[in-house]
């Protein structure tokens, strides 16, 4: 295999395909990067067995082949090379010189043979959302996504597609985050859904760019693809029964009062700095007349706070993890925010404000308070 290609675009390929390269794998081709030559360019590809990442970029190829790198030691030597066109050789015995300028460097690769076939979805549904709107949803999501391995099902994010319109929701037993968007194109038939990874997931997020141009998502029987540009990535389903959320969230909250994004999260920021890892407590929410009272006490002292709001809490004093409740406000794509609220026991919904676009619902669920906290 013999081929050219200017740094630049080399080193952003082997960035993108080596993000699901596994560290360390009892199959050492899973380690590298796969780099195919053809005659349309080069393709570089990326597994763990779990999620693959393939993209395609332009080359000037003499000899076509294939060849797997070490995606770490490929990488570090693309990342020092000077800003210039870069020239790859390998022969039969797997060794592989790599020149640039006047640096180079003579490494050892392993054969392609070694490197296990990425699984393919050739048919099943499918959807087309702008990569902006895509990126947007999962960065105002992904944080509700369960690290809790005992519901294998809630470590992903539902995906539901119907008509003109995707809504992606993910809960970890705490909280719920909802995000709606409209798709670039209504998706023909039944409704349908899938449960992609988090981990999966994160690395859509940095592929996409934020722009109008489409990504096309398509599910099989067992895994599912994101086309981005010239970059694929495939990960495998999860399978199980998601939590039915749209049971889970009250419909009936006598409370609703409105806040500005911004402020709420200083306050909430500012009475949480007495609060970490091993001092924990909850936030004390006393929602008022005009006025969200927020305070927080642990062995290091007290914090308080006074947050504006529209509307009459009605004295509610109700408590929140404060990460939880951080979260699901920075989160929110709007200037102001609506909360409604019924009890000191019952879920708090974060909400857009009346006449806004209603793209997005997030779900706290309280902390309970104790006299003295």
């Amino acid at each position: 295999m013999k081929f050219s290609c200017e740094k630049a675009i080399l080193q952003s390929a082997v960035t993108t395909a080596g993000r699901v390269v596994a560290a360390k794998s009892s199959i050492q081709a899973l380690e590298g990067v796969l780099i195919e030559a053809s005659a349309s360019g080069l393709k570089l590809s990326g597994y763990n067995l779990e999620t693959g990442i393939v993209t395609q970029v332009e080359a000037r190829v003499e000899q076509p082949g294939a060849i797997v790198l070490s995606a770490r030691l490929f990488g570090e030597i693309l990342r020092r090379m000077p800003d210039d066109v870069v020239a790859v050789t390998t022969q039969p015995n797997c060794s592989v010189h790599i020149a640039c300028g006047d640096t180079s460097f003579n490494i050892m690769g392993s054969s392609d043979a070694d490197y296990p076939e990425l699984p393919s979805v050739s048919d099943g549904q499918s959807l087309t959302v702008a990569q902006g709107d895509l990126r947007a949803m999962i960065g105002q999501v992904i944080f509700a996504v369960s690290d809790n391995e005992s519901r294998p099902i809630h470590t992903g994010a539902l995906f539901e597609a119907a008509g003109e319109e995707l809504t992606m929701v993910a809960v970890d037993g705490f909280r719920l985050a909802l995000r709606r968007e409209k798709l670039a194109a209504p998706v023909g038939g039944t409704p349908f859904s899938f449960v992609v990874p988090g981990a999966a997931l994160n690395e859509v997020e940095k592929i996409c760019a934020d722009s109008d141009e489409p990504v096309t998502v398509t599910q099989g029987s067992r895994h599912v693809t994101f086309q981005i540009g010239e970059t694929w990535l495939v990960a495998r389903r999860l399978e199980g029964e998601f939590l039915n959320y749209r049971q889970t969230i009250p419909q009936s909250n006598p409370i609703s009062v409105e806040a500005d994004a911004a402020d709420l999260q200083r306050s909430i920021d500012r009475a949480s700095l007495i609060i970490n890892d091993k001092l924990k407590s909850p936030l004390r929410c006393k929602f008022g007349d005009g006025t969200l009272s927020i305070a927080s006490k642990t062995a290091i002292g007290s914090a308080f706070d006074r947050c504006p709001i529209s509307g009459n809490g009605k004295d509610l004093e109700i408590g929140f993890n404060n990460r939880f409740f951080m979260d699901a406000v920075k989160a929110a794509p709007a200037q102001r925010v609506r909360l409604e609220l019924n009890t000191p026991t019952s879920p708090c919904l974060v909400l857009p404000v009346a006449g806004e676009k209603d793209n997005f619902l997030y779900m706290v669920l309280p902390v309970r308070l104790r006299a003295g906290e």
